[in-house]
Formats: structure tokens, C-alpha cells, sequence
């Protein structure tokens, strides 16, 4: 069932971009078709052409492409395409002849009108336009208020509306779970889920008539419960994003946000899990590649704002006495300048391997918007200081430099002003930090003895101990905000929205693209078998007669591969038990157990002039080539005792407390 024209002009200017004008879907009926005669054939490049069948001579079949190219294919390798009546059609279930060419025509045609959101039976597919479209205004979100599914065109709204409605009508909590590769759009799709429900989920269920009058729920911090749901993204964005080859913003994080509602669905509370954090990047980028956002952030000098009115001793929380300059007082401080940092990411090692800037982001302005958030959610101005302090005290980490000892094995200090910075941001000794980075004190039975370090240990130590602070920072503002969206209302339900770091292929693979792809081989399997399953059953009550399929084994092999006794990760663990173990033993490991003997593992071919690799898996979406170094290392992750010691007697209460446990 179609709305007409009519009922379309509620979703304001959004309702071209949602859904065609009774004109334009009549013109589109009448033109040529011979369903004899029209087909898709495939096609080197584009996998499917649509293309006229000429002639037939025996299983053979000669066409014409649209392309205007002859070409003669087998029987079997054509499909057919579908009446005019079916263009465009928003869910995909309804199409007469459904395979691949039909699904990707449709899919295409659609976004070519900028129709983003198509449903596929129980699934609402969307395909990133990379632009902004006016199809998430306030108007939109009413208009989809209460609607059911059919009533209204394919949008992430309707997905959302109808988990609110599920959730009251059953009495049961919902979750959205949102898959892709890398770069497809779900962390955006999942900020309009949130979003949905911060607007709507304000009024109760008062029906949408009041949706300009929310009854707001005071949270605990700077602002209301919607505003602070909100506000969480942009904050864990800042710490948590990236620039990579595939997306300029994506998500080196998976995160699990439950929103919690009363019994009659007014919003009572949120709260954020978070996965698998790529901490390798805080001290290592490829070439294409950015470091965390927040370091750009920082290092864009939009400062004056983040400080208030000008200093005087008394009312500046950025006046600090400073160690490195002797200035005269009131001055005002520039964030850079709190953290002792220049403006320059090419000073710092640590986050100038690749790219420093991205075309597509304002790093000035995004500032702006983490510390804001920052306020929203009730963070004090010592708990941000905190966290600023500590990001710096990162970039300082990666400029600390030694030298070999005249002749012994033995690493010291090359110049002590990087560590003099970084100990003064943590709160810490600077000359305690070099000797136990140099001479860590370890434990042998039951005394302490102190270990001598080369170079390569203290780089590796140094390394170790950034990944850690940052990665303990990130949880601990997880935590934060949660204490902040923790409200004292009743809670009854909850809808969760799942966003997990995309599928992805580099040139270079390494254990964080195994761990992230390894998840989307676990959520893809559950999709496939949730959707085929609950297909199923409903063809079992409508007394189809049907062979019980479950596509979700398509994915079996390749997490077997992963997950079983012996496979990828029980041999990486047991390797990470053996003191003598390397990466080419690992490799050696892997290859016993698995070349020859698991379809899914292959030894890829070396391409010159590209990255080295050790194995092949063929995942779902494609086959990725990994490379093994330094996995052993990254499984262990060992940190420098000594250092941790002093970290949990820092003056910085945040630091202290990161390393308490």
C-alpha cells in the first residue's frame, strides 16, 4: 500500500527524498518492457548489465546490453528482470524474480533518486549517500510517530518506532543491531536512533500532538537526559574516531547503548558498553592514516573560547604554576599551552606517521564540541583538565628519546625535556619515570631486583605504558558518563542499539583487523540466522511446505577458523605461554594446523611493492591477507611495573585512580 500525495506532505521537505510522487510513479509504469525478452546477464565490471535477448540457439543465448555491447551466455548465467510496477520498490521481498541483479538495480535506482532506506523483508538496508539529506527533521521524526511499518516509507525512524512499539505492546526489551563494512554508515544511523528516541521518548507515550512540549528528566550533570544521550557521542567520538583508508570518521570502537524507559515509555536512564578499543593506534598510524581525532583537536589552537574570561590567579583553572616559563601573572593560558604542546602534530611522533588533517573535518570546531560535551554530561573542570593533561602527557611519551650505554647493553636517557613535560602533566617525578623506564625494579621470588633495559625494551615499555593510559582514560570516561545518564527513575525496559567497528581490508592487515572482523563474521552469522530463521516460522504458520534452511552455517568455517580449540586465537594464546615463542613460530604454528587442512586459511601470494603477509582467510565479505608481526607482543601487552607504581601515586587524582586496581 502506497500513501498518496496527500498524506506525504506530513514528512515536510523530506517526503521526495523518502518516497516518489503518484506522477512520477505512473510515468515509470509505462515504459517498454517484454518480460520475455528483457534480462540481466553478468558482467566483468559490474557484476550485472540489463540487456534484450536477440536470439536462442540451443542453450545458448545472444543479447544486446544496455551498453549496446552483443554478448552470448549460457542459460543458466541469465536472470530476469522484474515489471515497471516493481521499480523502486521499497521492500525488496515483493519482487516477482528476486536474486542479486534485481536487489542491486533496485537498490541503485533507488539511491540515484536519493531514496537511502529500502527494506529487505525484516531488514531496512541503506546506502551511505556521503551527504547530508533533510530527511531526519523534527517534522520527519513526528510523522513517523506511532506509524506501522507499512504505513509509512522505509526510514531508520520506522525501525526505531517500531521497536518502541514492540517494547510496549510485548513487554519486552528491543535491540537494533546496525552491520556493514567499514565506511557504510552505521555509527551515523546509530546517532539517528538516539536521536529518535531522545525526541519522542521525552513526551511519553502522549501521542505526538505535544511533541513540542517534552517533559524533560533531569539527569545528573550539566543537562537534561536527552540532551546528555546526545552529547555522549561527540565526546567518545573525539577519543575514539579516526581517519582511516576507508572513512575519514570511524568508529576504532564497538559500543552497546541501552536506552532505558519507564513502563510507559517515558525515558528514564542510558547507558554505554564499549569493545575492543584500537589502543595500537595511539603510537602507531599507517600512512593514509590519523591518530585519535583528539590529538587534531587539541593541537588546533581554537582556544580562547575553552578558557572563559581572562585570567587572574584567582579565577583561571588553566593558570597553573608552570615549570618551563617564568611568566608574569594574570596571563592567559591557551589549552596547548596548559599542556605544554605547540600547535605543530609534526612535533610529536607519536601522531604525525600519517595524515595530520582531513579535508572533511573542522578540527578547530570539533574541539569546540568535545569540550562542550564534555560540560553537558557534568564533567568537572578538573575531570577535563585531567583528561587534556594526560593526552598530552601521551604526545610527550613518544618524543622521549635514549641512547645506548658505552659499552653495555644498557639504555639511558638521550636529554630529559620530553620526560620533564610528561612527568609534570602526570603529576609524577621526572626522575623517577627515566629510572624506572631504565632500571624497572622486578620481582624474583621474593625480593626486588633491578633489570637492566636496552633501546629496544625502553621504546617497547614507553610504547606499552601510552596504550595503557589512554585506553584506561577512554573506560574511565565510559564510566563517567554513564554515572551521568544514570538517572533515578524507574526503569522498566530498554532498546539497545549495537555499532560496531565495520568490516575492513588494508594493504596492511594486522591483529586489530582480525579481532574487528572476526566480530562482523559473528554479528553477519547472527543476522543470517535470525532472518532466516524467523522467515521460516512464518512460512511454517502459513503452512508453506519448505525445506529448513539456516544461511547462518555459510559463515561457520571461517569462525571456527578463529574461535575453536587449535584455531587462530587458542594458538596465539598458547604461543604467548612459551618464553622462546616468535612471530615466525607463531606463523609456523598456524600453518601445521591449518594450511591444507581449513578451506578457509591460504598462504597469500607476496606482491611486490605491497605490504608482506602471512595468511589468508576468507571472511564473508571478502579474503584479507594478515600480516603476523608483533602479534605475540600485542596478545601479551605487558606493562613496566615500576612505572605503573609511580602512576598509582601520581598527584593527578585521575591518573592515580586509572591504575588503582
Amino acid at each position: 500500500a502506497t500513501m498518496p500525495d496527500v498524506e506525504m506532505a506530513e514528512f515536510g521537505e523530506a517526503a521526495p527524498y523518502l518516497r516518489k510522487s503518484e506522477k512520477e510513479r505512473l510515468a515509470a509504469q509505462t515504459r517498454p518492457f517484454d518480460l520475455k525478452k528483457d534480462i540481466f546477464v553478468p558482467d566483468e565490471k559490474e557484476e550485472y548489465v540489463k540487456a534484450t535477448i536477440v536470439s536462442r540457439e540451443g542453450s545458448k543465448i545472444t543479447a544486446e546490453t544496455e551498453h549496446g555491447k552483443t554478448v552470448t551466455v549460457k542459460e543458466d548465467q541469465i536472470m530476469q528482470q522484474n515489471p515497471p510496477k516493481f521499480d523502486k520498490i521499497e521492500d525488496m521481498a515483493m519482487l516477482t524474480f528476486l536474486h542479486e541483479p534485481a536487489v542491486l538495480y533496485n537498490l541503485k535506482d533507488r539511491y540515484a533518486s536519493w531514496m537511502i532506506y529500502t527494506y529487505s523483508g525484516l531488514f531496512c538496508v541503506t546506502v551511505n549517500p556521503y551527504k547530508w539529506l533533510p530527511v531526519y527533521n523534527a517534522e520527519v521524526v513526528a510523522a513517523y510517530r506511532g506509524k506501522k511499518r507499512s504505513e509509512a516509507p522505509p526510514h531508520i525512524f520506522s525501525i526505531s518506532d517500531n521497536a518502541y512499539q514492540n517494547m510496549l505492546t510485548d513487554r519486552e526489551n528491543q535491540s537494533i543491531l546496525i552491520t556493514g563494512e567499514s565506511g557504510a554508515g552505521k555509527t551515523v544511523n546509530t546517532k539517528r536512533v538516539i536521536q529518535y528516541f531522545a525526541v519522542i521518548a521525552a513526551i511519553g507515550d502522549r501521542g505526538k500532538k505535544e511533541a513540542g512540549a517534552p517533559g524533560k528528566v533531569r539527569a545528573t550533570g550539566g543537562g537534561t537526559l536527552e540532551d546528555q544521550i546526545i552529547q555522549a557521542n561527540p565526546a567518545l567520538e573525539a577519543f575514539g574516531n579516526a581517519k582511516t583508508v576507508r572513512n575519514d570518521n570511524s568508529s576504532r570502537f564497538g559500543k552497546f547503548i541501552r536506552i532505558h524507559f519507564g513502563a510507559t515509555g517515558k525515558l528514564a536512564s542510558a547507558d554505554i558498553e564499549t569493545y575492543l578499543l584500537e589502543k595500537s593506534r595511539v603510537i602507531f598510524q599507517l600512512k593514509a592514516e590519523r591518530n585519535y581525532h583528539i590529538y587534531y583537536q587539541i593541537l588546533s589552537n581554537k582556544k580562547p573560547e575553552l578558557l572563559g574570561e581572562p585570567c587572574s590567579q584567582t579565577t583561571c583553572k588553566y593558570l597553573i604554576p608552570h615549570p618551563f616559563w617564568n611568566l608574569p601573572v594574570p596571563t592567559l593560558f591557551l589549552l596547548s599551552d596548559m599542556m605544554l604542546v605547540t600547535n605543530n602534530p609534526y612535533d610529536y611522533a607519536f601522531i604525525s606517521q600519517g595524515e595530520t588533517t582531513v579535508p572533511s573535518i573542522d578540527d578547530g570546531e570539533e574541539l569546540l564540541a568535545t569540550d562542550s560535551a564534555f560540560d553537558v554530561l557534568g564533567f568537572t573542570p578538573e575531570e577535563k583538565n585531567s583528561i587534556y593533561k594526560l593526552t598530552g602527557a601521551i604526545m610527550h611519551f613518544g618524543n622521549m628519546k635514549f641512547k645506548q650505554k658505552q659499552r653495555e647493553e644498557q639504555a639511558e636517557p638521550d636529554g630529559t625535556e620530553e620526560a620533564d613535560k610528561s612527568a609534570y602533566l602526570m603529576g609524577l617525578n621526572s626522575a623517577d619515570l627515566l629510572k624506572g623506564l631504565c632500571h624497572p625494579r622486578v620481582k624474583v621470588g621474593n625480593e626486588y631486583v633491578t633489570k637492566g633495559q636496552n633501546v629496544q625494551q625502553v621504546i617497547y615499555a614507553v610504547g606499552a605504558l601510552a596504550k595503557a593510559v589512554y585506553e584506561k582514560m577512554f573506560n574511565w570516561m565510559v564510566t563517567r558518563i554513564n554515572n551521568s545518564l544514570e538517572t533515578k527513575q524507574p526503569r522498566q525496559y530498554f532498546i539497545g542499539v549495537l555499532d560496531i567497528a565495520g568490516f575492513e581490508i588494508f594493504d596492511f592487515n594486522s591483529f586489530e583487523q582480525l579481532c574487528i572482523n572476526f566480530t562482523n563474521e559473528k554479528l553477519q552469522q547472527f543476522f543470517n540466522h535470525h532472518m532466516f530463521v524467523l522467515e521460516q516460522e512464518e512460512y511454517k504458520k502459513e503452512g508453506i511446505e519448505w525445506e529448513f534452511i539456516d544461511f547462518g552455517m555459510d559463515l561457520q568455517a571461517c569462525i571456527d577458523l578463529i574461535e575453536k580449540p587449535m584455531g587462530i586465537m587458542s594458538i596465539l594464546e598458547e604461543e604467548c605461554m612459551f618464553p622462546k615463542a616468535t612471530d615466525m613460530t607463531f606463523k609456523a604454528k598456524l600453518f601445521d594446523n591449518h594450511l591444507g587442512k581449513s578451506a578457509n586459511f591460504g598462504k597469500p601470494r607476496n606482491v611486490k611493492g605491497k605490504p608482506e603477509a602471512h595468511f589468508s582467510l576468507v571472511h564473508y565479505a571478502g579474503t584479507v591477507d594478515y600480516n603476523i608481526i608483533g602479534w605475540l607482543q600485542k596478545n601479551k601487552d605487558p606493562l613496566n611495573e615500576t612505572v605503573v607504581g609511580l602512576y598509582q601515586k601520581s598527584a593527578l587524582k585521575l591518573l592515580a585512580n586509572l591504575f588503582a586496581n
